[in-house]
């Protein structure tokens, strides 16, 4: 529920989990100034939080402006914490002022035009307040969009800003969202490298400006889009929380700051080191949305609140709710040294153990042997295939299984047709070298001549054979980035469109192709973000399958995005990225907390391994619609502790997964408990019969199989009133 209070000028967004207080504050001059006074557990009186705006209260009016709660900080007015705003006028002035000028407050949501945004399918499930701010001198307005989702602990939240004056603006920062919470926080982020992302990292509060972002074009490695301010005891199953994610593919910023008056202030939006914008008289500018979940129920709470969001307000189409077929992608056992009878071969295999679907990795088109060429010609290669895609796909439909494909639409070979063709499609800086990374330069996708000729390649492609699933891939990132067509100094505007070209290619593709499982991909998990989520509902989460590395990244990828989210695959020993040998066991549980694959040559398996594979291909086939659609906890982690543990839960059942890196002599078993079982009575592996109290309090004993790299899942199944 959302109402507006004209006498104290408040704003309440409320529901059952959380609450948003908003208030307009008149200036020195009367004016009317957008504070944020609360974010946290409901309140019943809004009015009961507006002492915490007064952080600054006894400081002097220069340093007042450091203390405010500012739900809009712009540039140049005194607050010197990272702006959300800053315009620039035709005399080079950075000075925005905005002010209070309507609201208004609406059933449902809208959607964001052009952008990926969260969505309801009914109106009752969210409701949306809209403010509306004003520089009087430049006529810049920004449309502050905040919606409360009704069951839920999360806001969305967005700016829409518009040029109401007479001369164009240069925006150079554009933000989404800005959070300010009163007292100390703790920041936790998501950063690592190819092979090693989402790490989790927890910094303590210091009086200093912390920023995460991206300049790569795309979300990156480095940085995930998604940081965390944590109340410093906080910790997965108690205190205060605020998770953050920003819907956006592209480069961003997050900044965290702790002022000297006590206040933490968090903003989301685009990256101004590689943003800005002409925006004329009349013209409108959509920043991405930001998605804010609040818990005073520590971590876990706030991360099941997006994953909720994500599964059912993001995520879209056919596959949202329906399981994710096993597949096999060919990747890492033949790389490009295939023909038709070796993936037959593979997918015979594949067919025995009860695999649903074959994934054809890259090397099936142009004269692609090698990374260095034919990018961008989307023609199958027929003396790998000669019959085609058509052929390929009729045999392995015959063995009873689905046909996937991979693309990197993306990108362009300097040895294609495509690129002699059209050697100014690539993003390139006028004078300058067009320097490769893997071989490749990327396609201009901010052109609407490039997105129309990716659309028709790929769906020339998909209409040519019965293909079920594509992996989208993406395997560089922006160097020498401009554009033939960006004239009179908007370059900098490339990043930016380059997005929202690969939003429209993404849209239309997915819309025409409904029923494909489409999977996204950047050098694995480079571009692991909501924005992507919203037109393929499940990312490569990582190049690096080792078992014991994907316990972190998928750990840590947790605390945003939900497991359904997360290709999971096992993989061949030793691990083709870290050399680890791990069982066969073991690579399976570990894929088990992901939409589960193979990446490896199962004509080339022991028959032990075989049987193993059979077991577990049977085991996700019973287990898969509680772990991917299931509530998802962490019970222990991987980066504090030898043994890792998960759980899945759902109304059926309660999966527990523990993983044991290394072995020690005469160790004894494992304890864990179990948390937040739904109640009720569960037959436990060994028959015996265990309380959702029980499993909670006391918990279960395990122990692992001899050696190092170990574990255990363990299926408790609910008993039925009759059972």
């Amino acid at each position: 529920m959302i109402t507006f209070d004209p006498e104290r000028r408040l704003f309440h967004l409320r529901n059952e989990s959380v609450s948003l207080v908003l208030c307009l504050r008149p200036d020195e001059e009367g004016t009317l100034e957008l504070l944020m006074a609360y974010l946290g557990a409901p309140l019943h009186d809004p009015a009961a939080c507006l002492h915490l705006i007064n952080q600054g209260e006894g400081a002097s009016f220069d340093s007042l402006r450091q203390a405010l709660p500012y739900a809009c900080p712009t540039e140049g007015r005194g607050d010197y914490r990272p702006a959300l705003v800053c315009a620039v006028d035709q005399q080079g002035q950075r000075c925005t002022e905005l002010f209070y000028e309507g609201h208004h407050i609406e059933t449902g949501k809208p959607r964001l035009d052009g952008l990926p945004a969260s969505y309801v399918e009914k109106t009752e499930e969210a409701e949306t307040l809209e403010i509306i701010l004003r520089d009087g001198l430049t006529g810049l307005t920004a449309r502050l969009r905040y919606t409360l989702f009704a069951a839920l602990p999360v806001i969305a939240a967005s700016i829409l800003y518009e040029n109401g004056g007479k001369n164009p603006l240069t925006l150079t920062c554009a933000g989404s969202a800005c959070v300010t919470l009163p007292g100390r926080y703790d920041l936790m982020h998501l950063h690592g490298a190819w092979a090693k992302e989402r790490s989790v990292e927890r910094l303590s509060p210091a009086v200093l400006t912390r920023c995460l972002s991206s300049s790569r074009g795309a979300s990156g490695h480095e940085h995930n889009p998604f940081a965390v301010l944590a109340a410093p005891d906080a910790d997965e199953f108690s205190g205060e929380c605020v998770g953050a994610a920003l819907m956006y593919s592209g480069d961003f910023q997050i900044s965290a700051d702790e002022n000297a008056y006590g206040s933490t202030r968090l903003t989301l939006g685009l990256n101004p080191r590689t943003f800005c914008w002409r925006l004329g008289p009349g013209k409108s500018f959509q920043s991405p949305e930001a998605l804010i979940a609040y818990s005073d129920a520590g971590l876990n709470a706030m991360s099941q609140a997006l994953h909720s969001l994500i599964r059912k307000h993001v995520c879209r189409g056919y596959w949202r709710d329906r399981e994710r077929p096993i597949l096999i992608n060919n990747w890492e056992a033949t790389y490009f040294d295939f023909n038709h009878e070796k993936i037959l071969q593979i997918a015979r295999s594949a067919a025995e153990t009860g695999i649903e679907l074959f994934a054809l990795d890259d090397g099936w088109f142009g004269k692609r042997n090698t990374d260095n060429c034919s990018l961008g010609d989307w023609v199958v290669n027929r003396e790998k295939l000669p019959g085609g895609l058509s052929a390929l796909a009729k045999a392995i439909n015959d063995l009873g299984l689905k046909f996937g494909l991979w693309f990197e639409p993306e990108m362009v070979s300097p040895d294609s047709d495509l690129y002699r063709a059209h050697p100014d499609w690539c993003l390139h800086a006028e004078g300058r070298r067009r320097t490769t990374a893997r071989n490749q330069l990327i396609l201009d996708m901010s052109r609407k001549d490039v997105q129309d000729y990716v659309i028709e390649a790929v769906s020339g492609v998909l209409r040519s054979a019965p293909i079920a699933y594509v992996k989208w891939d993406m395997n560089r990132n922006f160097k020498e980035a401009g554009s033939a067509l960006l004239t009179d100094g908007r370059q900098g505007e490339i990043g930016h469109r380059y997005m929202l070209g690969l939003y429209r290619v993404l849209e239309e593709i997915t819309a025409a192709f409904p029923q494909v499982l489409f999977e996204s991909c950047s050098g694995g998990g480079g571009r692991f973000d909501a924005g992507m989520l919203y037109y393929m509902p499940q990312t490569w989460t990582s190049d690096d399958t080792d078992a014991v590395e994907r316990l972190r990244i998928q750990y840590g990828t947790s605390l945003c995005y939900p497991t359904s989210a997360m290709g999971a695959h096992v993989s061949a020993v030793p691990n083709h990225q870290a050399g680890r040998v791990t069982s066969m066991r073991t690579r399976g549980d570990v894929a088990l907390g992901g939409n589960f694959g193979y990446e490896l040559d199962l004509s080339a398996q022991t028959p032990e391994d075989m049987e193993e594979i059979r077991r577990q291909v049977k085991q996700v086939k019973a287990l898969r619609r509680t772990t991917q659609q299931g509530t998802f906890t962490r019970l222990q982690s991987p980066f504090e502790n030898n043994i890792a543990a998960w759980q899945f839960a759902d109304e059926n059942r309660v999966i527990l997964c523990a993983y044991r890196v290394l072995n020690h002599p005469n160790a004894g078993p494992a304890f864990i408990r179990l948390k937040n079982v739904p109640e009720g009575v569960y037959t436990a592996p060994d028959g015996s019969n265990l309380s959702a109290n029980d499993l909670m309090r006391a918990g279960v004993a395990l122990s692992f199989p001899h050696g190092d790299f170990a574990s255990r899942v363990m299926v408790f199944e609910k008993q039925t009133q009759n059972g």
